[in-house]
């Protein structure tokens, strides 16, 4: 991320705040985080700030548009040039196949569809405008996952948004290809996360994928990272799977 700025959706907690730990480890000129909870959010830029980087946050809703916009346009009024957006906020619902409610379907597409949408377009706006480094203007990852390549009857609604996200990402990454924006999304299988090892998923996801394990979230952090960074020239409407084999399995 050398000489980036970085912007991370949901960047207060889990991989969003590895994100913006490992985005100044790796030479970001900036980080901000959009969160609902302003507090995680400062705390997850502690590295950023000892690195005396500048660093802003904003909190939103971002199942609400202008709530969106209205963050952005924060963060951007006090770092200045965005020049990485990551899409990692998320909810990861469970329930049985048959029993999907309404205010589940809601709350799934409100956050991991419209929120990835409405943040992508508040990043092309601004992007549109950016002065060129090299061939690139900026650069949109979004977090999608296997779940949207695979049958996944144990949260159906989760897997269905992110198979939306894959085909928000191809679609804005052509309609943005003539003004050098590079979209693409990174899908990973399950990670061991402290959730996840709080919550008993750690067996689940060993048994998931032929490693045998679940993703340490810096393994998955590391491609997020490539894939927005500076050695990413050329890549756009891609989906990156990292999976342990288990896309295949």
């Amino acid at each position: 991320m050398q000489d980036l700025s970085v912007l991370i959706v949901g960047g207060g907690s889990g991989l969003g705040a590895l994100l913006a730990e490992m985005a100044a480890r790796d030479g970001a000129s900036a980080v901000g985080i959009i969160d609902i909870n302003a507090a995680a959010a400062e705390q997850a830029l502690g590295a950023a700030k000892a690195k005396g980087l500048p660093t802003a946050v904003a909190t939103a809703d971002i199942q609400v548009g202008p709530q969106c916009h209205a963050a952005f346009d924060k963060i951007a009024a006090k770092i200045g040039r965005i020049d990485t957006l990551i899409n990692c906020a998320a909810i990861y619902p469970r329930k049985p196949t048959l029993e999907i409610s309404d205010a589940d379907w809601d709350a799934s597409n409100g956050i991991n569809i419209k929120g990835t949408y409405h943040m992508m377009v508040a990043a092309i706006r601004h992007m549109q405008a950016q002065e060129l480094k090299g061939n690139v203007r900026g650069r949109i990852v979004n977090l999608s996952s296997v779940d949207a390549f695979k049958a996944h009857p144990q949260n159906m609604h989760y897997a269905a948004t992110k198979a939306a996200v894959v085909s928000l990402t191809r679609s804005l990454a052509h309609y943005c290809a003539k003004d050098g924006i590079l979209i693409n999304s990174v899908a990973p299988a399950g990670m061991a996360t402290e959730k996840a090892k709080a919550l008993g998923f750690l067996e689940e996801l060993a048994k998931a994928n032929p490693l045998g394990r679940g993703a340490e979230p810096a393994e998955i952090a590391e491609w997020v990272l490539m894939t927005g960074g500076p050695k990413n020239t050329f890549m756009t409407g891609e989906q990156v799977i990292v999976s342990g084999g288990y896309i295949y399995a």
